[in-house]
């Protein structure tokens, strides 16, 4: 599904005094009962719609897998690529579109298996985009196959006997990565805090990177019901420059950790903590980190005979 307006079109859509959450509805969404992509659809339409973002400006890019149905169920504009190529096509919108908000829908397979390549160099190019990882542990549209993010030992289609390696941890990795600018975590089941941290991506100058952690019930229950029901198994990260909770929302967390953004080395260490319980919130924060589409606009608007004849020129340097 490839739907964009061409560079710099001459037709003005003429914008509304106010767009409602059904402007941004599309299809009716088709996953599983009790998937929480049902959630964080839901919450992506309140954000659209709080900020009132034009869906004429708005593009929803994917790849493959359960997740990447979404720009079906989004009336914006959007792009359903290749398994594990969301991050190159998104880069390329936005590098010659940089009036578009761009959102990037990825699985944990998408993502961190055949995409992690074009993953690394989306967090170093740090172009002004939301991605939000849909991490599910398991590759649910091919029904039950260990993905990169499976637990050690989760019984699947591809290993029976439980899986031999232990997973990539999406948080840790980022936090690794050259340039990175903005990473955080939430779940689906707690929307006050998902739509807090969705927010808090939007409003990033940079690339903003949202693992949520995402309840698949029919290939993975056994895996996210104990986190669910047990309100022990949340660790909210809290901080004044951090995803900020209504008093009365923070109250319902019984695990409450102090945490600044601002410090990279203590955010991979608290990274570690998805070996003991589920943290989520702002974990690193870097609003001045280099923007390759702040570099990639300097040229945008130049007429197209200056474009060739400025490549002509250059050639006839090399002419004999």
């Amino acid at each position: 599904m490839i739907s964009l307006q061409p560079d710099f079109c001459d037709i003005e859509i003429p914008e509304k005094e106010h767009y409602s959450i059904e402007d941004y509805s599309s299809s009716k969404a088709r996953w599983c009962s009790g998937c929480g992509a049902h959630t964080i659809l839901h919450s992506v339409q309140k954000l659209c719609t709080d900020e009132q973002l034009p869906p004429e400006k708005t593009v929803f890019v994917s790849g493959i897998g359960c997740s990447s149905r979404f720009p079906h169920y989004m009336k914006t504009y959007g792009f359903h690529g290749l398994h594990g190529r969301a991050f190159p096509v998104a880069s390329g919108i936005k590098f010659r579109r940089p009036d578009l908000h761009v959102f990037v829908i990825t699985g944990d397979g998408d993502c961190c298996s055949i995409g992690a390549g074009h993953w690394v160099h989306a967090i170093r190019y740090n172009m002004k985009m939301v991605v939000l990882l849909f991490d599910n542990s398991i590759y649910g549209l091919t029904k039950k196959q260990t993905s990169p993010t499976s637990p050690l030992g989760t019984h699947t289609n591809t290993h029976p006997t439980g899986s031999v390696l232990p997973p990539i941890n999406p948080i840790q990795s980022t936090l690794g990565l050259a340039n990175v600018s903005f990473v955080a975590q939430t779940v689906d089941w707690k929307p006050a805090h998902l739509n807090a941290t969705l927010k808090k991506a939007y409003d990033h100058p940079g690339l903003a990177f949202v693992r949520i952690v995402q309840r698949c019930p029919i290939w993975m229950r056994e895996n996210y019901e104990p986190t669910v029901k047990d309100p022990d198994a949340i660790t909210v990260l809290n901080h004044e420059n951090g995803i900020v909770l209504e008093e009365n929302a923070l109250k319902k967390f019984r695990h409450i950790q102090e945490h600044d953004p601002s410090n990279l080395v203590k955010a991979r260490e608290v990274a570690e903590l998805v070996k003991t319980t589920t943290p989520i919130g702002l974990f690193y924060q870097n609003k001045e980190a280099i923007r390759y589409d702040e570099y990639g606009a300097h040229n945008l608007g130049v007429p197209v005979e200056d474009r060739i004849n400025a490549i002509n020129s250059l050639m006839d340097k090399y002419a004999i």
